[in-house]
C-alpha cells in the first residue's frame, strides 16, 4: 500500500473538549457511509421480494436491513481508517471524521471490527448463517481486496472491488431461500456491470483528486475518450444481462418493459458522454455527472421493478 503523507487533521483532533456529543455521535454515523448503503439496501430488499414471489416477512426484512447496515457500515470505517492519509489530501473526502479529528484512527478501527464482528453474529443468529458467511465476504473483500490491494495499485480497481458491491443481491435471495439461484447470480452480474460505469463518471469529474494522491482510477491513467469508451462496453453487457432474467423465467413483462426503458436511456446517455469525450469536450461541457445521477436512478427503477413484478404475473 502507497503511503501518502497527510496535511494536519482539523483542530477538532486537539481536545476532547472540543468534540460535542452530538456531533461526535453524526461522526460515527459518517464513518458508515449511510448514503452508500442506501443503495445497497435498494439492491438487497427488492431482490427479497423476488425470492419470495410475494411479500417476506417484515422482520425478516428488517433483520435483513438492519445487519446489512451494521456489516457495510463496518466495511465503510474500516476503509475510512486504512485510507486517513489519502482521504486528508483530496478535497472531496477533506471532511470525513478522522480527517476533522471528530473521532480518532483507533475508535474508528475498534469500531468498524466491532461493527463487523456483530452484523455477522446478527445475521448468523436471526437470518441464517448463508447470509452471515456472504456478509462477512463482502466485507473482507471490501476492505482487504479493493482498499488494500487493489485501489491504489491498478486502473481496474473499481471493476473488481466493485464485487462487494454486488454482494448484497445475494444476500437479499439467501435470506429468504437459505440458497443461491440463477437469478440472484443475474443481478449480482448486472451491479457488477454497472458499477464501472456508474463510478467512472465520478472518477472522471474528481481525477485530480485521485491524481494528486497517486491512486490510479481509470480516468488518471487514460483519456475521457477511452474511460467513455469502456462505459459504452460495460452499459450494454449490463442492459443485455439485465434482460435474462424474463427468459429464464424469473420475471415478466413489467420487470422487462423497465429494464428495456431504463436500460436503453442509460445507454443513450453512456452514448452521448463517449461523443462528448471524442470530440475532445472536457470540464463542465462534458456533463459526466450526467451519467453518474442517471445511474443511480436507473438501478433504483430496475430493482423496484424486481419487486413489483411477482404481484403482476
Amino acid at each position: 500500500m502507497t503511503a501518502v503523507e497527510s496535511r494536519p487533521s482539523g483542530v477538532l483532533g486537539t481536545s476532547p473538549g472540543h468534540r460535542p456529543f452530538g456531533a461526535r455521535a453524526m461522526a460515527f454515523v459518517a464513518l458508515t457511509k449511510p448514503r452508500i448503503i442506501e443503495l445497497l439496501l435498494i439492491t438487497t430488499v427488492p431482490v427479497m421480494f423476488l425470492a419470495e414471489q410475494g411479500v417476506p416477512s417484515l422482520w425478516l426484512v428488517l433483520a435483513t436491513c438492519f445487519g446489512g447496515y451494521m456489516s457495510a457500515g463496518g466495511a465503510n470505517a474500516l476503509n475510512m481508517y486504512i485510507d486517513r492519509d489519502i482521504d486528508a489530501l483530496m478535497d472531496r473526502t477533506s471532511q470525513r471524521p478522522l480527517v476533522t479529528g471528530m473521532v480518532s484512527p483507533r475508535e474508528c478501527l475498534v469500531f468498524g471490527i466491532t461493527l463487523g464482528v456483530v452484523s455477522t453474529a446478527w445475521f448468523g443468529l436471526l437470518v441464517n448463517w448463508l447470509s452471515a458467511a456472504l456478509a462477512l465476504g463482502a466485507l473482507l473483500f471490501y476492505v482487504v481486496v479493493y482498499t488494500m490491494l487493489l485501489k491504489r495499485r491498478t486502473a481496474q480497481n473499481i471493476v473488481w472491488g466493485g464485487i462487494a458491491g454486488c454482494m448484497p443481491v445475494l444476500i437479499g435471495w439467501s435470506s429468504v431461500r437459505n440458497e443461491v439461484s440463477w437469478a440472484a447470480v443475474i443481478l449480482f452480474l448486472v451491479i457488477f456491470f454497472w458499477t464501472p460505469p456508474h463510478y467512472w463518471p465520478l472518477s472522471m469529474k474528481v481525477a485530480d483528486d485521485y491524481a494528486r494522491v497517486g491512486v490510479p482510477m481509470l480516468p488518471v491513467v487514460a483519456g475521457n475518450r477511452a474511460v467513455a469508451r469502456q462505459i459504452v462496453a460495460y452499459s450494454w453487457v449490463m442492459v443485455a444481462v439485465s434482460l435474462l432474467l424474463t427468459p429464464l423465467g424469473y420475471t415478466g413483462w413489467f420487470y422487462t418493459a423497465v429494464a428495456l426503458a431504463a436500460g436503453g436511456w442509460w445507454l443513450w446517455e453512456a452514448h452521448a458522454l463517449h461523443a462528448r469525450a471524442k470530440a475532445g469536450v472536457t470540464g463542465a461541457k462534458l456533463k459526466e455527472m450526467r451519467l453518474f445521477h442517471w445511474s443511480i436512478t436507473y438501478v433504483s427503477l430496475l430493482f423496484v421493478a424486481v419487486a413489483v413484478d411477482p404481484f403482476l404475473r
